[in-house]
Formats: C-alpha cells, structure tokens, sequence
C-alpha cells in the first residue's frame, strides 16, 4: 500500500499490537474497513526463535515499490507497485539494472508475484484482476479475477497461495482459478493479519507482516505460526522516516538455498541466513 492509501483511511484507522522479535510489541495502524483482532502475544521462547545474519548487500532501483519479489536461475523478477507506476520487471541481481520491463496500465496497482511452470502470475491490489506471463519474454498470456484483494502471492509447486491483507490464506488452481482451500493463519486460536508478500521455502510459507519488520514462517497445513523472524537494522535510514516504505519482497533460490530480502522504494537487496536469535550477529559484508 502506498501514502495516498494510508491517507485515504486514514479516519478508519485502529492501533493493532504486533509482536517484533527481541523489541517486544510494537504499535502499527492500518485500514479499519473490516473488524481486525489484535496479533497475539507470542511466548518468548517463540519470540526468540530466528533472527538473521546479513551475508551481502545488493543494489536496488529505489523507484520500484517493490510487492513481490522471485528469483529463478539467478535472475530477479519483480512487481512494483504504486498508480501510474506499477509494472513487472527482469532484473539483473549483480547490479540491480532493469533486463525487460512490462508497464501496468495507470488504473492498475500490482500487488504480489509468483512463478510457476515457465509463467509469472501477478496480482493488482482492489481491482480484483491478475495477469499471466510468459516468464522468458514477458509477453501477456491472459488475465484472471478473484474475489478478495491481492496482496501477496506465491505457490507450492501445484497451487498459486493468495494473501489479502488479512489472516486468510487462499489457495487458486491455476487452471481454473477458483479457490480450492482456505488456510486461516493464527497463533492458540487467534488471527495473524497484515499478511503481505508471501514466499513458499521448503515446506512452510513466510509472510511479510505488513508495516513490521517481521516475517511470519507459517504451517500451510493449520495456518499457525510457526516463528516471527526479527529483522530490525535492515531497513534503509532513507525510508526509516517514511511510512509504507517497509519490508515486503521475499525470494528464495532453491537451487543455492539462499534468500533475498527488500523494500518498498529500498535501494538494497540483502542476501541473508535465517539462525537462532541468541547466535546472530547481523554485520554487512559486501
């Protein structure tokens, strides 16, 4: 989401209670357009479990909102966000330069991305409408709709896995699709919301916590969750003051185990290792 956005609901905003890793809570706004439970406390032996360690710092392009974010064969595709500036992209890891570039049209705000069998999915925010690409030519194949807003997107290698904002979780055939299941993410029964860019990592589903600097892994099988992973210190001074310019874009490479982590407006992109909270020791190395 953007600042216009955030202005616009500004009157209905609520303070919800989200549960940062060795900060304790914090407080963060968002819409109130629907009633939102309060993110649980978490146990600190759960609140403690993962933090990070910072193995490399990459160049970014500032300018892309970034809302999703997926590497495949060592190349970046990225959705960018933003009215007037949403798009997709191919981009080149080593300097973060532009490879090919699809421009949305202005009425649209491009929201999560996935790919999945040689084709990139993208989702817009309230316009209920995605796009299907061609991954290597970036040609448009067709569109789609689904019901809810897009946020985030990513896939278990069968199914495309849809995040609205909330605490659901909604898993698409991509032939058809329609949805074929619902997860509702919780912690002892209470909901997660402000799930955002979504990444799929071996057998569990990692979710930005939007307006945090929190990654929730979560069991795609019950919806609980699993670890709130701290990530304090990444976040650029630049966008520190900024609200909206938050963590959100989250990509694994399977093939050399390694994850990708940026920004909406972000001029880095940070290669770092997930370990327990009590050993990290967060040092940039170029």
């Amino acid at each position: 989401m953007d600042k216009q956005k955030y202005r616009r609901l500004l009157p209905f905003v609520i303070v919800l209670t989200v549960v940062l890793l060795g900060i304790g809570l914090a407080r963060i706004i968002r819409s109130g357009r629907q009633p939102l439970a309060k993110t649980p406390a978490v146990p600190e032996t759960l609140r403690q479990a993962l933090s990070y360690e910072l193995l490399a710092t990459h160049p970014h392009d500032s300018a892309c909102y970034t809302q999703g974010l997926v590497i495949d064969e060592g190349v970046f595709y990225e959705s960018c966000g933003l009215y007037g500036k949403s798009s997709l992209r191919k981009v080149d890891p080593a300097d973060g330069s532009v490879l090919a570039e699809v421009a949305l049209d202005p009425k649209y705000f491009a929201e999560g991305l996935v790919l999945l069998d040689g084709k990139l999915y993208q989702l817009t925010w309230q316009e209920n409408t995605g796009f299907i690409y061609d991954a290597d030519t970036l040609e448009h194949l067709s569109s789609f709709h689904y019901q809810t807003q897009g946020w985030g997107l990513t896939t278990d290698g069968s199914a495309l896995i849809l995040s609205d904002g909330t605490n659901t979780l909604y898993w698409l055939d991509p032939g058809t699709m329609q949805v074929v299941r619902q997860v509702r993410v919780s912690y002892q029964g209470q909901p997660v919301e402000y799930l955002n860019e979504l990444e799929f990592i071996k057998g569990t589903i990692f979710a930005n916590i939007y307006l945090t600097d929190t990654i929730a892994a979560i069991d795609p099988q019950d919806g609980n969750v699993l670890s709130l992973i701290a990530l304090s210190g990444l976040r650029p001074e630049q966008n520190l003051s900024v609200h909206g310019e938050v963590l959100n874009g989250i990509a694994y490479d399977s093939l050399n185990d390694r994850l990708f982590l940026t920004g909406k407006n972000w001029a880095n992109l940070y290669e770092v290792r997930l370990v327990p909270k009590e050993l990290s020791t967060p040092a940039t190395q170029q």
